[in-house]
């Protein structure tokens, strides 16, 4: 908080200050894994995250945590925020996403209909140790390198320039001043130049794919006209119309919605009171998502002027238990603070509420040229250069929220950060093959229910 006289400490004191951290933590003890002395089990964290799910989504999530390595670690972060509970950090606190894994990143449209690169998943977001979001993505590179077949050197190579770039970038933020830090955006045109000449084919398909995704773009394909009204096409077991056991419930609907309106800045409030709600349903999205509540809501303003809104349930983060109860008393305000903070710019209708049953939610819009890699095609070179835009997107992130210059000073400028890094991600990486062992073993003793012909698909 900007306190009246506060003396300013200047960025080379904060420099200094980094640099000496190194000498309680050690940048080469950030390389080291080790499971806890703690009972470590498994498949007990998986029942106990399956908890004040909807039980009957609970064997396709297991489902589709089954497909392979990568998959399990997309949908297990509360093991790995159970394993990093107690490991070594320099004292540096962000705001994290709390769930920084590659797929977590992506493309997405700002207010302004422009493009923009960065995080796009808060579900988890807490402020806490930046190393826990470092070491989240650097091993998430591992698996899914190992995942596509690549050599054991490459996928180490892959995290170097992950963790190169994140330094790199953090230290020219550095440079910034706090405004321009705070404005900051990567750009279409800056992953354009950013990559490589021969791999700029890629960034432009991807960057039209997106534009593409919009609501007008999937109206006809997701709707349909039902005894005469205009509905949400239904598409189960991905998309479907729930029947509701509460009375009165249009009317609590109404309320619920009016408490998300309220939490929107005065002037989105206009634009969206030209819409109506038409129709609404649930929806099964995600990997470690499967199992929450989640609807999607058909908006008109006109008979050709759609807006689809997602209403997801946030729960408590999994990173709670080890750091501590959230400040925001709704899980939904947590979400939607964190994403504020730390994304280059933020969804217009973005707000929160609780519904009916006490749970609490939180709002965006649906398909608003968000896009994501497809890791299945990605070559060597290509996702080297995609790890090199994810360290970028990360350290924005963490530039936005932290103190960038004792970070930066910490960090330093020799490749030992980048070295330990890459030891952590190998080393997590096998244990994440062993605890993926464990739950294919559990689900074909019967001790876990998996619903293994459930596929995701890139529906609505």
């Amino acid at each position: 908080m900007a306190e009246l006289g506060a003396e300013i400490v200047g960025r080379s004191e904060r420099l200094r200050r980094g640099k000496a951290l190194r000498e309680k933590c050690p940048r080469s003890s950030l390389g080291v894994w080790k499971a806890s002395g703690r009972d470590r089990d498994v498949i007990g964290l998986v029942k106990l995250s399956n908890r004040d799910r909807q039980q009957e989504l609970v064997p396709v999530r297991h489902g589709r945590m089954l497909q392979s390595p990568f998959a399990f670690y997309r949908g297990t972060a509360f093991v790995q925020a159970h394993d990093l509970a107690g490991s070594p950090t320099s004292g540096i606190e962000v705001q994290l996403c709390g769930d920084a894994h590659l797929m977590n990143f992506g493309g997405f449209a700002t207010p302004e209909r422009n493009m923009i690169f960065g995080l796009n998943d808060f579900d988890e977001t807490l402020p806490g140790p930046w190393e826990w979001d470092v070491k989240r993505l650097a091993a998430s590179f591992v698996v899914a390198a190992r995942y596509r077949g690549f050599k054991r050197a490459d996928a180490r190579d892959v995290v170097l320039e992950c963790m190169r770039s994140y330094r790199r970038r953090l230290a020219e933020f550095s440079d910034l001043h706090a405004l321009d830090v705070w404005y900051a955006r990567i750009t279409t045109e800056d992953v354009r130049r950013a990559t490589p000449a021969n791999l700029r084919v890629n960034v432009d398909r991807i960057a039209r794919r997106g534009r593409a995704r919009t609501s007008e773009a999937v109206f006809p394909k997701v709707t349909a006209i039902v005894d005469g009204k205009l509905r949400i096409r239904d598409d189960p077991p991905f998309v479907f119309h729930v029947e509701t056991q509460f009375e009165n419930f249009e009317r609590m609907a109404s309320q619920v919605f009016a408490r998300y309106r309220k939490t929107l800045q005065e002037d989105r409030r206009v634009i969206l009171d030209r819409f109506h709600v038409i129709d609404r349903a649930a929806k099964v999205v995600g990997v470690g998502s499967v199992g929450t509540r989640c609807y999607v809501m058909l908006l008109m303003a006109d008979d050709d002027d759609p807006l689809f809104l997602q209403m997801k349930e946030a729960r408590p983060s999994v990173l709670e238990p080890y750091l501590g109860k959230a400040r925001h008393r709704n899980d939904g305000e947590r979400v939607v603070f964190g994403q504020r903070l730390i994304q280059a710019a933020s969804d217009m209708f973005l707000g929160w509420t609780r519904g009916p049953a006490g749970r609490d939610f939180y709002f965006r819009q649906l398909r608003d040229m968000k896009v994501t890699v497809e890791i299945e095609e990605m070559p060597v070179a290509r996702l080297e250069n995609y790890a090199r835009l994810c360290g970028w997107a990360l350290a924005l992130a963490h530039a936005k929220s932290g103190d960038v210059s004792t970070h930066a000073g910490y960090l330093g400028a020799s490749s030992a950060f980048d070295d330990a890094l890459a030891d952590y991600a190998e080393t997590y990486a096998d244990q994440v093959e062993r605890d993926y062992a464990a739950f294919v073993k559990a689900v074909h003793a019967g001790k876990l229910k998996s619903d293994t012909g459930v596929d995701h698909v890139d529906g609505l």
